[in-house]
């Protein structure tokens, strides 16, 4: 045994995680997505933001603003140990449903198109629904961690978070969200299965939700219009299928690299909420197939690393990192799918944002948390990795 001073080991024990950047490529790609958000929303918005603010950049400022505050603080959250946020877990599941609930109560909750989504809070708006997400995933991931072998062994440690989530959900179809309750319902399955629940029950509970969702649907008018035009729009294309066959419609017109930026004509009031649950139609539009699937490919990547930091973080046995971090690519690749299937007409419509690129402050505030926890978990993945290494000043080659 031959035995050596100094070298590689001794400086990156010595210098710890502060002498590595932030995970690269996960990095690229979170500013790939904002700034493709930013220019989508500054060319959507143009033509409603001058005629209702007479300033056509003003979606865009906003939307900058929002990214802004999103990276002061995710930077904070950055810097916080993720033994914080499992402390917190319980709490931040409690101020979750407080938000939830505040919403629901006439003169503190904000009605806007037919849905109480938004808390007033003078000068800003707070939509609960996603601080909400980011909360219950926070507070499943610590469930898992407390209560692993119940979950995977027993019927009362799996059921006690599907009721909890469905009391939450319940909350947000009273809003009402349908879109946000399938999403949160569905990525607590997800977290689930990634914790270890059998296939049997993980796959009955699903269908289960399934059918509660489905009849939910059916007995409700207003989603039993979204259902049927949503299967043949061009039966009404005037009325209830007329953001649907807009939205194809700009697809079409895109072709393979698209008219150019700033040129679409679905924009121009044609397309309803162009700049907010369609911004993927007009991005198909201006920038085509190859634009489009370049979007689709920054998601896939941004899921993919969330995955493979999860798994690195499962295998050093930090559950709770990993299990925060199966959320956070759980309910990003959920929403960013439902998002684009409604686009692209595979799915009804349902009022979700693109994340990192759809207009909404509170989404992309929301979004920025998220990432810069997912980074967090990837920096923590990287500390524990070198403190595994031989002591400092000390390594051994056989």
């Amino acid at each position: 045994m031959i035995r050596f001073r100094g070298g590689m080991a001794a400086i990156v024990a010595r210098k710890g995680l502060r002498s590595f950047p932030l995970d690269p490529l996960l990095t690229a790609a979170f500013f790939a997505l904002v700034t493709l958000g930013l220019i989508m929303v500054a060319s959507s918005s143009v033509a409603i933001a001058d005629r209702i603010h007479g300033d056509p950049l003003y979606y865009f400022w906003r939307q900058s603003t929002a990214v802004a505050i999103g990276l002061l603080l995710g930077y904070g959250v950055l810097r916080t140990p993720l033994k914080v946020w499992e402390r917190l877990s319980v709490p931040l599941l409690a101020l979750a449903a407080i938000l939830l609930l505040l919403v629901l109560i006439p003169g503190i909750g904000r009605e806007v198109n037919g849905s109480m989504r938004w808390i007033d809070l003078g000068p800003v708006n707070l939509q609960s629904s996603e601080p909400a997400k980011l909360c219950v995933i926070a507070y499943l991931a610590g469930y898992l961690v407390r209560q692993g072998d119940r979950v995977r062994n027993s019927f009362g440690g799996f059921i006690a978070p599907i009721l909890v989530v469905t009391v939450l959900a319940g909350l947000l179809l009273l809003e009402p969200d349908y879109g946000g309750a399938v999403v949160m319902f569905a990525t607590m399955l997800g977290m689930l299965f990634m914790g270890g629940v059998p296939l049997t029950r993980f796959f009955a509970w699903m269908f289960a939700a399934a059918a509660v969702l489905g009849s939910l649907a059916l007995h409700s008018p207003y989603r039993m219009q979204r259902l049927t035009s949503f299967l043949d729009p061009w039966q009404d294309p005037f009325n209830s299928g007329f953001q649907l066959t807009q939205a194809l419609i700009a697809f079409g017109r895109g072709e393979w690299l698209g008219v150019g930026l700033g040129t679409s004509v679905q924009k121009l009031f044609y397309l309803p909420e162009a700049h907010t649950d369609f911004v993927f139609a007009v991005l198909a539009e201006e920038f085509g197939l190859a634009g489009s699937a370049l979007v689709i490919l920054l998601y896939s990547f941004v899921i993919w690393r969330a995955f493979l930091i999860a798994n690195v973080a499962e295998q050093g046995g930090r559950l709770y990192a990993a299990y925060l971090a199966y959320g956070i690519g759980l309910i990003f690749g959920l929403q960013a799918f439902v998002n684009m299937g409604v686009n692209m007409g595979v799915l009804p419509t349902k009022g979700l944002t693109l994340p990192l690129m759809s207009y909404g402050s509170n989404s992309m505030v929301i979004c920025c948390l998220a990432i810069a926890l997912l980074i967090r978990v990837e920096l923590e993945n990287r500390g524990a990795r070198h403190r595994s290494l031989p002591e400092v000043g000390t390594s051994y080659v056989a």
